[in-house]
């Protein structure tokens, strides 16, 4: 059931917070992966190596998909999936912000069907079940409801606000904002701070299979840059970007946007 794998996924969340933290302020042993993918720390292995053991262990018929981990392609042939990251936001961690997060999710059949983002220097802790509504640290919370993209607060970085992503060169005037951990800004949008959110290059599915759920049971859209819907556990684990707000601000983001 869902929401026994949520209740799951809310305590190894806590308990990977308790160990990240244990991490600010010491040597990190920072270094780049070899994929080019980014840095990783110490902390990001620690976390990594007690999801693994803790919710592997737990539910030992589900498969495993974590950025911290070599894949392992007999996921593929799960009815049920992890997909984790670690520490969302390693580069925000690095430099001493506090809006990193842990970012847990369940895939079933290549739904998201229970979801955790944890941000534990800010008590943040957002979680969804299928058919249960989103929370915040236990109080419901809704996507905005605003319906006109001109003048919507929308999350995305820099690029995405290029010409050439948009019909006719025309970017919409919209109020623009940014956080470095793409499960946080998925996070923002459900919790009605900001408008939407969109990323429009490839995408690792560990940095946004959580957030999908949290965001469709607050009552938003979600889909790719192409407005297809997410799907998860794919055998290449990464998806074509993400656009995310209410379905009527949705619709138009995508309007807005070429599809080249």
């Amino acid at each position: 059931m869902p929401v026994h794998d949520l209740a799951l996924l809310v305590e190894a969340a806590r308990e990977a917070g308790r160990i990240a933290t244990r991490y600010v302020g010491r040597s990190l042993n920072v270094r780049d992966k070899a994929d080019g993918s980014g840095p990783v720390t110490l902390a990001d292995l620690a976390v990594n190596a007690m999801l693994a053991e803790h919710l592997r262990a737990a539910r030992p018929a589900y498969g495993w998909l974590s950025e911290e981990t070599e894949d392992d392609t007999t996921r593929l042939d799960r009815e049920r999936v992890f997909i984790v990251d670690p520490i969302d936001g390693t580069r925000s961690f690095i430099e001493g912000s506090n809006t990193w997060a842990h970012s847990l999710a369940v895939a079933e059949r290549g739904v998201i069907i229970a979801a955790v983002i944890y941000l534990p220097l800010r008590d943040k802790l957002y979680t969804a079940a299928t058919g249960q509504g989103t929370q915040l640290n236990g109080a419901p919370i809704r996507a905005a409801t605003r319906a006109d993209l001109a003048g919507a607060s929308l999350l995305a970085a820099t690029p995405n606000f290029a010409p050439e992503r948009w019909r006719d060169g025309h970017v919409p005037q919209v109020t623009r904002g940014f956080r470095p951990s793409l499960a946080y800004r998925l996070s923002l949008v459900a919790e009605g701070r900001y408008d939407a959110m969109l990323t429009l290059r490839p995408t690792w599915e560990w940095d946004i299979a959580a957030g999908d759920l949290i965001l469709r049971e607050a009552g938003a859209a979600t889909s790719d840059r192409r407005a297809a819907p997410l799907r998860f556990n794919n055998p290449v684990p990464r998806l074509d970007g993400v656009v995310a707000a209410n379905p009527v601000l949705h619709g138009a983001l995508h309007r807005a946007l070429t599809q080249d």
